[in-house]
């Protein structure tokens, strides 16, 4: 059994694609997922499966939503350990109540074309970033709805991305810690 954390792009934002989380948990027990914790109502679980390979269980996860719900869901997949690395490798040191200002833009495959420049471009002044081969970290102190970055990450960097705080990521890291 490995313990995943799955990320879904895109639901319940706006009153659009809306999946409640007691219907995720089910349709994930129905696949044989165990210990189905959610955090929020933004597509964020974590689980234990038999299941070995991201990409198999993101594509079975994705599919059984689609059959189930009508949704196109973008869906990550990263093991618990991913997780952690990845906020262990956050480079903006904020306290409790700035880590809603340090966004983990997890990425669907390394940005190998990304636009640099275009990058360089949108970064206000007061913004921060860095990229990894996992992850594009923002640090967008006066808050990510104003941030051009933000809003062209995604194009900037030529992979599909899904975004989570800091603050969400500790949370949704402290679920997947087991006794």
């Amino acid at each position: 059994m490995k313990t995943w954390i799955i990320l879904l792009r895109g639901i319940n934002v706006g009153g659009n694609r809306v999946l409640k989380m007691a219907d995720l948990r089910g349709l994930l027990g129905g696949l044989g997922c165990q210990n189905v914790k959610t955090y929020i109502q933004s597509g964020n679980c974590v689980l234990d499966s038999e299941i070995a390979d991201a990409g198999e269980l993101k594509a079975m996860i994705a599919t059984a939503i689609k059959l189930q719900f009508d949704y196109d869901v973008p869906t990550f997949a990263m093991t618990s350990a991913d997780m952690e690395t990845a906020i262990a490798a956050n480079p903006y040191d904020v306290d409790d109540a700035a880590a809603k200002n340090v966004h983990l833009f997890f990425l669907s495959a390394p940005a190998v074309d990304a636009d640099v420049q275009r990058i360089e471009d949108l970064c206000h002044e007061s913004e921060a970033y860095t990229l990894s081969d996992s992850v594009f970290y923002l640090h967008a102190p006066n808050g990510i709805w104003k941030s051009k970055l933000a809003a062209g990450v995604e194009k900037t960097l030529g992979v599909h991305t899904t975004a989570r705080n800091l603050r969400s990521a500790n949370k949704i890291m402290a679920l997947a810690i087991r006794d």
